[in-house]
């Protein structure tokens, strides 16, 4: 089985999974992100007037539904089959890097199938600064515990991709949150 057969294998379940508890969610495959807005010339008033978006395709994209013909990426999942290699986690974190400077509450992780026994690399951990979050499931399938994990990881990445979004879009409003403490901890599972 490929990566790209792999992965249109488990987004159904990935999303049946989130849309219990958010029915805006949408999960797809190869869908190409935008990771930087090129302005090529300006008008008169020193505003943009001619720009080109380019993206990286991802392999899996979940996004927020907003309405009939919007949407907002909330998070990315890259993936891997097997084994990570050090190449693959430094260009990937950077990918996650150049994501999140046009979408800065979008939240990145990777998932590695097919690991059999095999933790997540130390590799991984070393050159992976930019997710906010890594898995890795024994077979090609989660099983029930690695399902539930995941889904429990996502739905906490797309309300934190909420909560960044609120933050820092509205930072002006006198009727936002205010928060006085920020602490992102590190929570490891031996499953």
């Amino acid at each position: 089985m490929t990566e790209k057969e792999w992965v249109k294998s488990i987004i159904t379940d990935i999303e049946k999974m989130l849309r219990q508890t958010d029915d805006n969610v949408r999960v797809v495959d190869g869908h190409r992100l935008s990771y930087a807005n090129e302005v090529l010339t300006y008008g008169k008033d020193n505003k943009p007037d001619e720009q080109k978006s380019v993206g990286y395709e991802t392999d899996i994209l979940i996004y927020e539904q907003l309405d009939d013909t919007t949407w907002k990426p909330r998070v990315v999942i890259e993936t891997k089959l097997g084994s990570v290699t050090t190449h693959d986690a430094i260009t990937y974190s950077q990918k996650a890097q150049t994501h999140k400077y046009v979408h800065p509450y979008l939240r990145y992780g990777i998932l590695i199938g097919d690991r059999e026994h095999h933790p997540l690399p130390g590799r991984l951990f070393r050159h992976g600064q930019h997710f906010d979050f890594m898995l890795s499931w024994k077979s090609f399938r989660a099983d029930k515990q690695e399902m539930k994990r995941i889904a429990e990881i996502v739905n906490d990445e797309i309300q934190a991709s909420k909560t960044l979004d609120e933050i820092l879009f509205n930072s002006r409003s006198k009727d936002r949150d205010k928060f006085t403490s920020l602490h992102r901890p590190l929570k490891l599972y031996n499953e």
